[in-house]
């Protein structure tokens, strides 16, 4: 199955080089030329990877990547930037990148890169809480060994509970009523599973079966 990437880049010819060179390359391909554009995007689709650019007119980057994390986003990131320097390294990866090339840059060696950050980020997310499968972009029921059962999540729901578990513990910024649909449509089927809240940071999935309900 294609991947799918935001380039997030105000340069336009850049972004629009990249767009050219990973669609050839056959990966799906979203673009945003600002910061508040990406929020916009994200905010109604998920993406397997974000391609960042560090400094853009308006909100930058890093902020950008910041906020993202803050709000739960774990999207697998590479910045890209013109300043050059271990510090900036530093600042991008302390401030959430998985990743950071320095431009100029080939795009062999950023395709390496996007699929060895995809890759380890879609391991972390294999590990699902008991009786809850994700699979072709669905969640799905199983439990007593029977088939999986689809769970019928509208779009808003889909995204937090994507969210809540990569990887099992992360909190995430929800609409009140969203998280609360998502909870009764959880108990019905699943009853070790539980959304709580975390006073002024979102809402947390836990595992009543594990360890992970501790804070």
């Amino acid at each position: 199955m294609s991947k799918t990437v935001l380039i997030i880049d105000d340069d336009d010819i850049l972004r629009k080089a990249l767009a050219r060179g990973l669609r050839t390359s056959g990966f799906n391909v979203l673009a945003s030329n600002s910061a508040e554009n990406a929020i916009e995007v994200l905010a109604r689709t998920t993406v397997d990877a974000l391609i960042l650019d560090r400094m853009m007119t308006g909100m930058d980057g890093l902020t950008l990547l910041k906020k993202l994390r803050r709000d739960g986003n774990t999207t697998p990131t590479i910045m890209l930037t013109a300043m050059t320097g271990a510090e900036n390294a530093i600042d991008g990866l302390a401030g959430g990148a998985d990743d950071y090339l320095a431009k100029p840059f080939q795009l062999r060696e950023l395709e390496l890169r996007l699929n060895n950050i995809i890759k380890k980020h879609d391991s972390t997310d294999l590990k699902m809480p008991t009786g809850l499968v994700f699979t072709d972009d669905e969640f799905f029921v199983q439990t007593n060994g029977n088939p999986p059962q689809l769970l019928a999540l509208s779009g808003e729901e889909k995204k937090l509970l994507q969210h809540l578990t990569r990887p099992l513990g992360n909190i995430a910024a929800a609409a009140p009523m969203v998280a609360k649909r998502l909870r009764a449509k959880l108990n019905i089927v699943l009853s070790n599973l539980d959304i709580i809240t975390i006073r002024g940071r979102g809402y947390k999935l836990i595992d009543k079966n594990t360890t992970h309900e501790q804070n």
